[in-house]
């Protein structure tokens, strides 16, 4: 591994690692997070298409891809309202831990992953590790009966979201292209979502400003440069020429711990000092485990 590649493999830590908090950092309601996050993405990838000159898919490739944003825009949606539950430094490791195990599960039973009794075994050990990480994230030495329902209806929406960010890595499966072609397109459906989202909440309830109207939602186009630059550079690095799909992906999980330890810094989401060390440890779990699931 070159230094350049392993730069370019950082990327996805700086990107998704400052996304939730930068998001959180700048207020608004979830809809004003979506909204602002996919403009932003959107004009990330609309300035690459024309910078490359990608030629813009058409046909299923066309529609795979923008079901892909739609899954990731959706299930985005049900993670800011999580991290008004219980913060952004609790739900990261959660979501991250949901989205290992969702993409694990799919290509053992899809896609012929962990061939043999040994990686199966091997493999299994790494979800119950992730699992058990993911625990040890969110776990508190004093028990509040309030903030335990919060964490439970968080885990219970987190859960719900894993089907979108399944949609996002599973439908590109389906296409002949890579993923930098099938970007913009993501990023279409992903602003569609925003926008389709922010006109139900106002015909629901007219009280509610419209989200489109509001400033606050073309603050977070910043945070939408930041997940695109974050897609982009995971995009490279996954390349067999940089780091190649396992070590890119390894990589890229590291943002869990940027995201949760942004959140305690900057968020004021508090930990003691013991709280503080069972939780770096369960990251340290989450990390290994999915470097054995990429590995084995």
């Amino acid at each position: 591994m070159n230094t350049t590649a392993l730069l370019i493999g950082l990327g996805p830590l700086l990107g998704w690692g400052f996304y939730p908090t930068i998001a959180s950092k700048m207020g608004g309601r979830p809809v004003n997070q979506i909204l602002g996050s996919t403009l932003g993405t959107f004009i990330f990838a609309l300035v690459l298409f024309f910078v490359k000159g990608m030629v813009f898919p058409t046909g299923s490739d066309l529609i795979f891809s923008i079901i892909s944003g739609i899954g990731w825009a959706s299930a985005q949606i049900i993670t800011f309202q999580s991290f008004r539950l219980v913060g952004s430094s609790r739900a990261m490791p959660i979501t991250t831990a949901f989205q290992l195990l969702g993409a694990s599960l799919w290509g053992v039973l899809f896609l012929g992953n962990w061939p043999g009794v040994t990686a199966k075994i091997l493999g299994t050990i790494a979800l119950a590790m992730i699992i058990w990480g993911a625990s040890l994230t969110v776990w508190t030495e004093k028990k509040d009966e309030a903030n335990t329902q919060l964490l439970k209806k968080a885990v219970t929406l987190l859960a719900i979201g894993e089907i979108g960010y399944w949609a996002y890595s599973a439908a590109p499966q389906a296409t002949s292209i890579d993923g930098m072609t099938a970007f913009l397109p993501q990023s279409i459906g992903m602003l569609l979502v925003g926008i389709v989202y922010s006109i139900v909440l106002k015909m629901k309830d007219n009280t509610e400003p419209l989200a489109l109207t509001e400033p606050v939602s073309y603050k977070h186009i910043i945070s939408g440069f930041f997940f695109a630059f974050a897609a982009l550079t995971y995009l490279i690095s996954a390349q067999p020429n940089m780091n190649g799909l396992a070590t890119g992906f390894v990589l890229s999980q590291t943002s869990v711990v940027l995201a949760t330890l942004t959140g305690i810094w900057f968020l004021g989401q508090r930990k003691t000092k013991k709280e503080m060390r069972v939780t770096m440890f369960g990251l340290l779990l989450i990390i290994v485990a999915a470097t054995v699931t990429v590995m084995i």
